[in-house]
């Protein structure tokens, strides 16, 4: 048995936080990377618990160092996934990534022949239930949620690029399945 990146990404609103959540519960051998900011710490987030908060300076020097398995900018703040951490946590554990479709795809193109990522991307059962999932959050307006509709529609047409597609339809059964292919992906 040996450790394994596993990465974990779907479009907003498909469930991939709690499924991770259920996920660490079925497995003492599975461990959630955390990723480095530039942003500020909210209220009641840890130094090296929730993120690794970086100065931008100190962050775009891990970028010229080419210290991150990927990395975005979003609203002004850089969020990315420390190497050298992830390779720390392999040696006890498997990792997972939970992170968004396009850093799932640029980790497999940068990083793929060191840490063999398995990717799987979580999809809602039909479009109707994603729509109603975003509606429920009570923070979305009209335009965001067409912004997120948009995007959802162009991650879903990725997932001829993934290793495994789940179906999220029953969170217990959803956690099951994804604990399923950790640990036949684990006995490779």
């Amino acid at each position: 048995m040996r450790n394994r990146l596993y990465i974990i990404s779907g479009p907003s609103g498909v469930g991939k936080g709690t499924l991770v959540k259920e996920l660490l519960k079925l497995d003492e051998n599975l461990a959630l990377s955390i990723s480095c900011t530039t942003r500020k710490p909210r209220a009641g987030e840890r130094d090296g618990v929730d993120y690794f908060f970086l100065t931008r300076d100190e962050f775009l020097r891990r970028v010229e160092a080419d210290g991150f398995l990927e990395y975005d900018e979003h609203f002004g703040n850089y969020y990315g996934t420390p190497k050298d951490f992830v390779r720390e946590q392999m040696k006890e554990k498997s990792v997972i990534l939970e992170i968004d479709v396009v850093g799932a795809l640029n980790v497999q193109k940068r990083c793929g022949a060191e840490f063999a990522p398995v990717l799987i991307l979580v999809v809602p059962p039909d479009e109707e239930t994603l729509i109603r999932r975003l509606e429920g959050r009570a923070s979305e307006d009209e335009d965001a949620l067409r912004e997120r509709l948009a995007r959802a529609r162009y991650e879903l047409s990725l997932k001829g690029q993934y290793d495994y597609v789940v179906v999220n339809d029953d969170l217990k059964e959803t956690a099951a399945r994804l604990h399923e292919i950790v640990l036949a992906e684990n006995a490779k």
